[in-house]
């Protein structure tokens, strides 16, 4: 009996949510006073690359805890600053899988992350991650296996990141992205699929 063949996802789906980019910005605009923590691995960015928590393991205080979980992590809650972002705890109540860490994260003006790969993050290894541009310019660039991805505000996007990838904001504004790390479920299975 011949083995079934396992569904390969492309690098890169669009899914067919679509948010308020101008609520996204106000929840974000609510947060400012907020800290945010530098990357932990400074080897892969130049510039400004920072994480603020939205979600993070169950017990973790430590920011670099809060923004990096440990793959054996199996209990998230919600981070202090979720509680002041009502459009965000909305949006992340549509998606129908369970959520692991999730983040905003922003580049800053003229800065970049160095092309590297995150073992793991595949929808064929069951750990996916999204993207949901906020903020962003004309003169951002994101690759996925050196080929650009140009995401809009409100769109989420699947990106396989266990792949080489890149980001430079070569603009004048700060880019940033509700970033979510989700485990695969019929779901996500469903609207990978409809979006390749």
């Amino acid at each position: 009996m011949e083995a079934e063949k396992r569904y390969v996802y492309p690098d890169r789906v669009r899914l067919r949510l679509i948010f308020d980019a101008a609520r996204l910005r106000a929840d974000l605009a609510a947060l400012a006073a907020s800290s945010w923590t530098p990357h932990f691995v400074p080897q892969n960015y130049s510039g400004d690359w920072g994480v603020m928590p939205l979600r993070a393991p169950a017990g973790a205080d430590h920011p670099i805890l809060m923004i990096a979980a440990h793959p054996d992590a199996r209990d998230f809650v919600d981070a202090p600053a979720l509680r002041r972002a009502p459009y965000l705890r909305e949006v992340l109540s549509h998606f129908d899988c369970t959520l692991r860490s999730v983040r905003l994260m922003r580049l800053g003006p003229r800065s970049c992350i160095r092309e590297h790969c995150d073992p793991g993050l595949s929808a064929e290894e069951g750990l996916v991650r999204l993207h949901l541009p906020i903020l962003t310019n004309s003169r951002v660039r994101f690759e996925v296996n050196r080929r650009p991805v140009v995401m809009a505000p409100g769109e989420v996007w699947y990106l396989r990141l266990s792949d080489r990838h890149r980001v430079d904001n070569a603009g004048a504004d700060a880019r940033v992205h509700l970033v979510i790390d989700a485990a695969m479920s019929p779901w996500l299975d469903a609207q990978l699929r409809e979006g390749a």
